[in-house]
């Protein structure tokens, strides 16, 4: 007699919920570890409103995350994309990929003029994002880590917009 395995659930991509959050910080610090609180970007997202949260759910359950928050650079107003999470079990099966892409579709969606990131290059080139040396962040980065999707270039100092601030 041959055990046929349980059907999985399709995954698929929302817009988090205020209910997801405990679960997305379980899953951005498996993934990052407490290292991640000692960086740059971090320092973004401690002081950014989240302009938007997506998550990747497999049934009820969140195996990826992705947040969007709301930053200026130089005048330019615009999103900073991070971190992404994937379940360990899920990494390397597209799912970030998925993530990413549905950042992407919301910025255009939304009119949002550019994504700004810290990243892999190899990883994030294949989205259309490019070198952004003209963004500067408070704080160390790698320089050629910091990216730009979206028109014109990323100029001027990158600064986190707060909650209820205009744009």
């Amino acid at each position: 007699m041959f055990d046929t395995p349980a059907p999985v659930a399709p995954v698929r991509i929302d817009i988090e919920t205020a209910h997801d959050a405990a679960t997305i910080d379980a899953l951005v610090l498996a993934a990052f570890g407490p290292g991640r609180f000692a960086k740059t970007a971090e320092r973004i997202r401690e002081q950014a409103a989240i302009a938007v949260g997506f998550v990747a759910r497999e049934g009820t359950e969140i195996i990826g995350s992705v947040r969007l928050w709301r930053i200026m650079v130089g005048e330019t107003p615009a999103v900073f994309l991070g971190p992404i999470a994937v379940d360990e079990a899920r990494r390397k099966s597209g799912l970030g990929a998925d993530l990413v892409h549905a950042c992407l579709e919301h910025a255009r969606a939304q009119g949002i003029i550019g994504v700004l990131l810290v990243g892999d290059p190899p990883y994030f080139n294949r989205f259309d994002f490019r070198a952004a040396p003209g963004a500067v962040l408070a704080g160390p980065v790698d320089q050629h880590r910091v990216m730009w999707w979206g028109e014109g270039e990323a100029v001027g100092p990158v600064r986190p917009v707060k909650q209820g601030a205009p744009a």
